[in-house]
């Protein structure tokens, strides 16, 4: 029988293990649209820390993660500039769904159906802790940036926007 304060494995979580990362779940009430201001709410945890995983492609149909700042937004032309491309927007929910293999609003950056290139907002590695989605909706992983450097090696950018 499933209890409300027991998360479940997932691929994100597989993926973790796997690598040795440390980390903490934390399930809350998953609402439609709500996005991190409602799981920093029901978390009871500042909104910066908890990062969003952003699903997008470039002009060549081709997928990449962006991870940001919950309380910040990505400058598409900034991020574009830096990973050297014509253009990066955002995938459509299903296509994201492909390549993830997770629903949005419970994708993980780990774990992935297919592997695709990172891009960090810089200001993530430097907080003491983050609050990431560990896979499925209402689910997030608190755990240390150091190790999502390590496992993801991403590229660190400069591309936030206040939202």
């Amino acid at each position: 029988m499933a209890r409300k304060d027991h998360a479940s494995e997932t691929p994100a979580t597989a993926f973790l293990r796997r690598h040795g990362v440390a980390f903490e779940p934390h399930l809350y009430e998953y609402e439609e649209h709500g996005g991190t201001r409602v799981s920093a709410r029901e978390l009871g945890v500042d909104e910066h820390c908890v990062i969003k995983t952003l699903v997008m492609e470039d002009e060549r149909r081709q997928p990449l993660i962006v991870l940001m700042h919950g309380d910040r937004s990505v400058s598409t032309k900034q991020l574009a500039r830096e990973a050297k491309l014509k253009t990066v927007q955002p995938c459509q929910p299903e296509v994201a769904q492909r390549h993830t293999g997770y629903l949005v609003g419970g994708t993980s950056p780990f774990g992935t159906r297919k592997s695709m290139p990172v891009y960090m907002e810089a200001g993530i590695a430097a907080l003491p802790g983050i609050y990431i989605n560990g896979g499925r909706r209402g689910f997030l992983i608190a755990m240390d940036p150091k190790d999502v450097v390590r496992v993801l090696q991403p590229t660190l950018v400069n591309v936030a926007l206040d939202s």
